[in-house]
């Protein structure tokens, strides 16, 4: 191998990169270290985990144990051995709010932080002032954690529904109070994830999808990243 090669070759490791061919899915690549926060059943995971034909870039995580995962999805178990298989990094009783001091995630930095449809569970109506600064309270805590493991060029995303009352969440000013800014805005189609199923995750019906409705996916990262952005996004991108 010739010296510029051997450069090639570590410069890609130290960026995270695979020599192996880059496949993507909407905004995320084979080559990226992927975080995901809050997964359900873990077919979101799965979903990317095969469309990538790997999960080694994948680290999965979810807020309860894994007896409590697998009693709430009937599917848990299945799409846990399939990503494991595929060589994912799977972690349980991972708070999205703490996640930064979690043992294995500690000293890690991510190209792609990503959390579905981040709810704080169902206490009240969604219109209840309370329940809403609930779900605020714990994108904010998301958003100040994810940043302390986010490399420079990486991008936080959170997939959201958009009509009232979850546009009163203003996501946007809570990742701005995080010193955080958006970077573009799009429309989410749950078409480009075959088999992903979108999940309530509490009480009774736990395991039953709820109506995904107007949902976009906001993109966030830091602010010099989100200047340079905002300036494509002019010419060919779409802002909420």
């Amino acid at each position: 191998m010739t010296m510029r090669g051997l450069r090639k070759l570590m410069l890609s490791a130290e960026n995270g990169e695979s020599d192996e061919e880059e496949k993507r899915v909407s905004h995320c690549s084979s080559n990226h270290q992927i975080l995901l926060v809050g997964e359900g059943d873990f077919s979101f995971s799965l979903s990317l985990a095969n469309a990538f034909a790997s999960a080694s870039n994948i680290c999965a995580s979810y807020l309860d144990s894994y007896d409590i995962l697998v009693k709430k999805y009937k599917n848990a178990i299945s799409n846990l051995e399939n990503l494991e298989k595929l060589g994912a990094c799977l972690l349980h009783e991972v708070d999205a709010t703490k996640m930064k001091h979690h043992t294995d995630l500690a000293n890690r930095k991510f190209d792609r932080i990503i959390f579905n449809f981040p709810h704080a569970g169902f206490h009240g109506k969604e219109d209840n002032p309370h329940m809403i600064r609930m779900h605020r309270n714990l994108v904010q805590g998301f958003f100040r954690s994810a940043k302390g493991m986010l490399r420079a060029n990486g991008e936080i995303h959170v997939n959201h529904k958009t009509n009232a009352p979850f546009s009163l969440w203003n996501l946007k000013k809570l990742a701005s109070g995080c010193s955080l800014a958006l970077i573009q805005c799009l429309d989410f189609n749950v078409e480009d994830y075959p088999g992903y199923h979108n999940k309530r995750g509490d009480g009774s019906r736990c395991d039953e999808p709820f109506p995904l409705g107007k949902s976009s996916t906001f993109k966030f990262g830091f602010c010099s990243r989100a200047k340079k952005a905002s300036k494509a996004t002019k010419r060919w991108g779409s802002m909420c």
